[in-house]
């Protein structure tokens, strides 16, 4: 299981996770292993910062060697558990899985169809990110989360009291300008509890 910062802000990486040194993901603060961004990404923390304000950013998650057959096709799809794993953690807005950084709804099925080559689930690319009909096909499973930008910012904002006055609030003391870097952790500790899970039902032949 892997999982490393994808984006900050407007910066996002473009090499796919195949193509990453992932063993760099804590060689740098911001848990980027694609090097070419990463200072760019604290750059651009700090930048914000300055300004009193802060960023989002994206995450990346991986899961290599997950069988074939985890999941099922109604209630209980792998994905959909994935899913509400990663958007229970804080700030979490969006999860999207496979395709590869492409654009999903202007997408045309011939380009993305995945062609099955052998009986154990391996396919000759792998659009659908390791998991079809909401099961896993053994297959990398890799997935983007994004985080939305830390609520309280060092700047003035209006907003009402409790009898629904007028007031300006401004954040104080210590607060992130960005949580994605500190988040990588915690996408890995979901992703383990999710899949451990499957891995008991398998077991149980409940699956």
């Amino acid at each position: 299981l892997k999982a490393f910062v994808s984006a900050v802000g407007d910066i996002k990486s473009s090499t796919s996770y195949k193509n990453l040194d992932l063993s760099l993901i804590e060689s740098n603060t911001v848990r980027c292993p694609d090097l070419s961004l990463a200072n760019k990404m604290i750059d651009r923390i700090r930048e914000v910062k300055k300004q009193g304000d802060t960023i989002g950013g994206e995450i990346t998650g991986l899961a290599f060697g997950v069988p074939l057959g985890w999941g099922e096709p109604v209630f209980d799809k792998l994905h959909a558990d994935l899913a509400k794993a990663m958007l229970s953690i804080n700030a979490v807005k969006s999860f999207k899985y496979g395709f590869e950084g492409l654009d999903i709804s202007s997408a045309k099925g011939s380009e993305v169809n995945d062609e099955l080559i052998n009986l154990q689930g391996k396919t000759k690319t792998n659009y659908s990110g390791g998991i079809q009909g909401g099961i896993s096909n053994g297959n990398d499973i890799y997935f983007e989360i994004a985080f939305k930008p830390v609520a309280t910012i060092m700047q003035a904002q209006d907003s009402i009291d409790k009898e629904g006055n007028k007031v300006v609030v401004e954040g104080k003391g210590r607060h992130d300008p960005c949580v994605v870097p500190r988040a990588v952790p915690i996408v890995e500790a979901m992703l383990a509890i999710t899949l451990v899970n499957y891995y008991f039902r398998s077991k149980l032949s409940i699956i």
